[in-house]
C-alpha cells in the first residue's frame, strides 16, 4: 500500500469515528429530564447529608 492509500485509510478512520461518536453522544442526550428550579433544589438538598459532618468547631 502507499502513501496515498494509507493516507486515505487514515483519512476515512479519523472523519468517521468522529462522526459516529457525535452520533453517539447526539443520540444519548435526546430525551434529557428537566425540572424547575424548586425540584432542583429540593433534589440537591436530598442528596447532601450533613448530618454525619463534624461541625466546623470540632473539625481539626
Amino acid at each position: 500500500m502507499d502513501a496515498a492509500g494509507l493516507f486515505l485509510l487514515f483519512l476515512v478512520f479519523a472523519v468517521g469515528g468522529t462522526l459516529l461518536l457525535y452520533g453517539l453522544i447526539d443520540a444519548e442526550t435526546d430525551d434529557l429530564p428537566t425540572m424547575n428550579r424548586a425540584d432542583a433544589e429540593r433534589l440537591a438538598r436530598k442528596d447532601t447529608d450533613d448530618g454525619e459532618r463534624d461541625p466546623p468547631s470540632e473539625r481539626r
